[in-house]
């Protein structure tokens, strides 16, 4: 991952925001301080890895309201949230929704720094994870249909034989197919291939008929 790790901090408060960019600043972290939620959508979330410091009272909508959205829209990005009045209940949704952490003003800079650098640990084998599955996607969109579904039915363990009388070709053509899948997904092993399949949540049932 070479792109560096950004901190974006939302915040109605201006010396709030002020005070966090410092002291983001102090240990080298690259930040970007916000007023509000709108302006974070209008801008989006970095390339490389960020963690977001959310203040949970905001005009407009709470930071709670928030992660539901941002949940909702598969936009995912580490979240830690900051109030000055938390309770609970709503320390108990915030991490029920994903958060990293809750922490109450006053809270120690260590404490937020800490969190921070869970939330960019995780968002960086979050933003590897999505890299290596878009690679696999692209592998697999190489496939022919009938290669696919040849896939489909070896990852279940099925033998050649047995395919072929499946879908209706001969063992040698299958032969064929499962070498051209191995070889096209860059597959070391049968087992290798099937874990392949379950990342891309791929079964016979979604292999395309022929």
């Amino acid at each position: 991952m070479t792109a560096q790790p950004t901190i974006i901090i939302v915040d109605d408060d201006p010396g709030i925001r002020e005070s966090l960019e410092s002291l983001m600043r102090s240990v080298g972290l690259q930040v970007k301080a916000l007023a509000s939620v709108p302006e974070f959508v209008n801008e989006g979330r970095p390339e490389g890895p960020a963690c977001l410091v959310l203040d949970v009272r905001l005009p407009g909508r709470s930071g709670l309201d928030f992660q539901r959205e941002l949940s909702v829209a598969n936009i995912h990005v580490p979240i830690i949230f900051i109030t000055g009045h938390g309770d609970i209940p709503m320390s108990v949704q915030a991490i029920k929704g994903g958060a990293i952490e809750f922490l109450t003003k006053p809270f120690r800079d260590q404490d937020l720094l800490d969190a921070i650098q869970l939330g960019l640990a995780r968002d960086r084998m979050w933003l590897e994870n999505e890299k290596a599955i878009a690679a696999l996607r692209a592998r697999f969109e190489t496939l022919t249909p009938r290669e696919r579904e040849v896939m489909a039915l070896v990852v279940t363990g099925r033998l050649n034989k047995r395919i072929a009388y499946d879908i209706g070709i001969s063992e040698i053509t299958v032969k064929v197919h499962r070498g051209q899948v191995m070889r096209k997904m860059q597959a070391a092993s049968l087992p290798d291939l099937a874990r392949m399949a379950d990342k891309l949540n791929f079964t016979a049932e979604k292999s395309p008929s022929c």
